[in-house]
């Protein structure tokens, strides 16, 4: 009986033994969710777009995000400027409520870079050059959401005025390595900005677990809205517009339905919206890169629990313009030498992009109007070709963006950057 009860103990310990240890069971650990948000333009009148991440911001808290972990990239100088009537305020809504109060100043003024945030989106805090240091320090269950609001062009994002551009190269070169490093179990990603399209076409991968939707398709503006003389103008005393279309149509339906709608179902919604219900007249094309597979996930996934039975989006018709050209609305009502000069610097450049564009012989029409799938083939050339262009004749600013195609395209036609650079010093 005795040996018996020795080799019945001797088996419990073998099974004992090849269990893992109680200790080392671990319960997956739940995710935090995080928010990267970023205005890349300066000036009073580019408000809207800082206008668009101050209410963003305000959604992320509504939701439950915790300041430590919501990023926020704005120059700040729109709240207390000279023509604000309203100083110390900001409203993104004909009757919206001030939407500047409490946002954090983790990168303004000269900090509001491409690498600072190209720097912040990879969780790099040792690359980051001043500023509050928060970078997106996130782990293999997190969510993050992370908006985009300013102009654009043809594989570019704007910054503020003085800044070098933000590449879609980098951008999407940035989430990979975060993806593959088990940076964070879900993003979404929203780029407000013209041609934004451009930025994940053809260069998103659908197997990151990123989720990106973007004002516009590859090769068309997108728009400002809530603007002077327009369908749902600005109060009296306001002569920039608010926001932009595509912004305010995801925001405010987020601000109605929150944790009620998917992805999916917001997407169609702004879809709608932002196209005029399908006319696209003053609309745009909104897109839907990476991975689509998610878009049935609640929105409070990503942004928490924002939803406010009490507002209601607006089904009038809202006038709009041309992101490239709401600046001129601006200047049009208050800086009638402001207008007269830009208009000027416009006609100019139109000229040289097109003896440019002559670079490519009879594909010069092509090379100034088509956006190529992917953008272009030769990133250093198209890099080299804007650099010299804004050091040999000017900055593109805002408007110049839209010709950044032709830069990209002689590139694309083998046009190499010293015959560009020969053609700038004859042009300039």
């Amino acid at each position: 009986v005795a040996m018996k009860v020795v080799a019945a103990l001797l088996v419990s310990l073998a099974l004992t033994s090849a269990l893992p240890a109680f200790e080392e069971i671990k319960a997956p650990t739940e995710g935090k969710k995080w928010a990267l948000l970023i205005a890349g333009s300066n000036t009073w009148g580019n408000y809207r777009h800082q206008a668009d991440i101050y209410h963003s911001y305000q959604i992320m808290k509504a939701g439950g995000l915790a300041d430590e972990n919501i990023i926020v990239f704005h120059y700040d100088d729109i709240a207390n400027n000279s023509e604000n009537p309203k100083k110390g305020t900001i409203i993104n809504n004909p009757t919206g409520s001030d939407v500047y109060a409490g946002v954090p100043k983790d990168y303004t003024g000269a900090e509001v870079t491409a690498d600072n945030f190209l720097a912040a989106l990879a969780g790099d805090k040792t690359a980051v050059k001043g500023g509050s240091g928060k970078v997106l320090a996130t782990g293999p269950n997190d969510h993050v959401f992370v908006y985009y609001a300013d102009h654009g062009g043809a594989g570019i994002l704007g910054m503020p005025e003085g800044q070098s551009f933000l590449y879609g190269k980098d951008i999407v070169a940035t989430l990979k390595k975060k993806a593959a490093a088990g940076g964070f179990k879900q993003m979404t990603f929203y780029i407000e900005a013209c041609e934004s399209g451009s930025i994940f076409s053809g260069t998103l991968p659908a197997n990151l677990k990123i989720y990106a939707t973007t004002a516009s398709n590859p090769s068309e503006s997108s728009w400002g809205c809530y603007c002077p003389g327009m369908a749902q103008p600005p109060p009296e005393g306001y002569n920039t517009c608010l926001g932009d279309l595509y912004s305010v149509a995801w925001m405010e339906n987020t601000d109605a339905k929150g944790r009620m709608e998917t992805l999916e179902k917001q997407y169609t919604l702004v879809k709608q919206r932002v196209s005029q219900n399908g006319t696209f007249q003053e609309g745009s094309h909104v897109m839907q890169y990476g991975e689509t597979d998610f878009d049935t996930e609640d929105l409070d996934v990503f942004i928490g629990d924002t939803s406010n039975p009490n507002f209601v989006v607006s089904d009038e018709k809202i006038g709009t313009v041309d992101n490239r050209d709401a600046e001129l609305l601006w200047m049009g009502l208050s800086h009638p030498e402001m207008l007269k000069e830009e208009l000027a610097f416009r006609a100019t450049l139109d000229v040289r992009m097109g003896a440019l564009a002559a670079l490519a012989g009879e594909k010069a029409h092509d090379v100034m109007t088509t956006v190529k799938e992917g953008v272009v083939e030769d990133w250093d050339c198209y890099k080299a070709n804007i650099d010299a262009y804004t050091a040999t004749c000017s900055p593109l600013r805002n408007y110049g963006m839209k010709h950044a195609k032709t830069l990209a395209n002689l590139c694309n036609e083998g046009v190499s950057p010293a015959a560009v650079q020969a053609k700038l010093e004859q042009i300039c």
